[in-house]
């Protein structure tokens, strides 16, 4: 559930249903099992998992065991805290995707125009789905807030202003794919659904008081999405599907849930397109309400949830994709591609030191030892008859080359803009740069400002009175910028700088 607040573009607007305050079910009917019917060509099983800091405050090892009890072809995480691959390698899986923290049994292609809204999952060869992976704010929560005295009409304005602008860039992105190919939006939304808030639940459990039209599940509705949980279990009061909180083992000095948390049903998986659901599955803790899967001891404050689906899978687009942003030099550059329509391609990579171009093919995939390259920034190019179809950016890095970051100058006059650099970065989702007071330890002091690195190896970010997310200006006095990883506070990189007076 927890994250720190994050700021999204509006990218377009969504309707969110009539903010009524209830639902009516003679124009609401339960969720279709599908958008398309189609004759079943392949089965994918689809799990989101929230893993609550890593997933090492009960049993690290407790994370792989519950994907493999589910048999789970692709894994959304949430909270992840830079252990994406790790959990891929518990798994003994070869793929995975830090910066929308997905693993994979299948292999992830990343395309050029997702701008990191989602990946495409290869099927087989020459034949996808697309998913995207969403972990919207969780603070003010919606349902804590109508516990504490909240009215309807407040925690849907609520709802309008801090989580419809952070799902709306991936209901534009996947709804501009679902026509093509099966679509799914899945992850830890921190809001629960209107399908869930109705006349009927009104008071047949815990702090759900009254109906609400929830208008993030609305949104996803309406942009063609199906709620793949209520297709299975369309009734509410019989399978309310409770995935936060869970009853994992209490964890001393950590926050632990109690009986003040507001349970709901606030992690899903949404299908659009040629996807069927067949069934639905909550994994937790043994004994847990609604858990049909469990695993002992449960490592996580919340449920997992995982669905299969019939699907017909599309073809990709002209693309060329690398498997990971950041390569060592003795590891291979994992390079695929796909041009349906242009027969014959060749690709280059290009940058410091270049490689000689090579046949592909409409389709391919190939192994480059990273060795060839010298380190630094390079970009794989897919042609075709001499012109340019698409090109894919990646780095080198020899082993154990660490992180870098800083100030692109020692010292700033108080208000002037403060620019930071980094390189070799993991580029995990939500790694983030922080400007703390001098040697401070981001575990026990608060941070200034920050801004994301936006999953990148390398880049840079201002802050100034319109970018930072925090304290501006900063005062006269010595400071730290860290790059920290993946939304927690273990910082990898550092370096000094200092504010002076204007004119001093």
């Amino acid at each position: 559930m927890a994250n720190r607040a994050r700021s999204f573009a509006v990218l377009l607007a969504v309707a969110a249903a009539a903010l009524t305050g209830c639902t009516d079910d003679a124009t609401d009917p339960a969720p279709p099992s599908s958008t398309t019917t189609i004759d079943a060509a392949a089965r994918l099983t689809v799990m989101e998992f929230n893993i609550e800091y890593g997933g090492e405050l009960v049993d690290f090892d407790a994370i792989p065991r519950a994907i493999r009890e589910v048999d789970a072809d692709v894994v959304a995480l949430e909270e992840a805290y830079g252990n994406t691959a790790k959990v891929a390698r518990a798994l003994d899986w070869p793929y995975y995707d830090a910066r929308l923290q997905l693993v994979s049994r299948l292999p992830l292609l990343q395309p050029p125009d997702a701008n990191g809204l989602y990946t495409l999952i290869e099927i087989e060869p020459g034949r996808v789905a697309a998913i995207g992976n969403v972990h919207l704010p969780s603070s003010p929560y919606g349902p804590r807030k109508v516990r504490l005295g909240m009215s309807a009409q407040e925690t849907l304005e609520l709802e309008e202003r801090v989580r419809i602008p952070a799902v709306e860039p991936f209901l534009e992105a996947l709804g501009g794919v679902a026509d093509e190919m099966p679509a799914f939006l899945v992850g830890d939304f921190n809001a629960p659904s209107h399908r869930d808030w109705t006349e009927e639940t009104a008071g047949t459990r815990d702090f759900v008081e009254f109906p609400l039209d929830w208008p993030v599940s609305r949104a996803v509705e309406q942009a063609g999405f199906v709620d793949s949980f209520r297709a299975v279990y369309p009734d509410p009061v019989q399978d309310p599907g409770i995935t936060w909180p869970s009853g994992r083992p209490d964890i001393e000095g950590e926050w632990n849930p109690g009986p003040k948390a507001p349970p709901d049903r606030i992690d899903f998986i949404y299908a659009a397109g040629s996807a069927t659901v067949t069934e639905s599955t909550l994994v937790g803790e043994k004994g847990g309400e609604g858990v049909d899967v469990s695993v002992s001891p449960w490592p996580t404050d919340h449920r997992a949830l995982v669905s299969s689906f019939d699907i017909e899978p599309g073809s990709p687009p002209t693309m060329i994709s690398v498997d990971h942003q950041l390569v060592r030099s003795d590891e291979n550059v994992a390079l695929r591609w796909s041009a349906p329509a242009a027969g014959e391609t060749q690709i280059s990579i290009e940058g410091e030191e270049g490689v000689a171009p090579f046949d592909g093919g409409a389709a391919g995939s190939r192994d480059l030892p990273a060795a060839d390259l010298g380190p630094g920034a390079y970009e794989a190019v897919l042609w075709a008859n001499g012109s340019e179809l698409a090109r894919a950016p990646f780095w080198v890095a020899e082993p154990g080359a660490p992180p870098e970051v800083g100030t692109t100058e020692p010292s700033y006059e108080v208000g002037d803009p403060i620019t930071v650099e980094w390189g070799n970065a993991p580029a995990n989702r939500w790694d983030w740069i922080g400007l703390y007071k001098r040697d401070a330890d981001p575990d026990i002091a608060y941070y200034l400002s920050y801004l994301y690195t936006e999953a990148t190896v390398a880049g840079s970010v201002t802050f100034d009175d319109e970018n930072g997310v925090g304290k501006w200006p900063l005062e006269p006095s010595k400071y730290t910028v860290y790059i920290l990883i993946d939304d927690s506070y273990e910082e990898i990189a550092g370096s000094d700088f200092v504010v002076t007076r204007a004119g001093s």
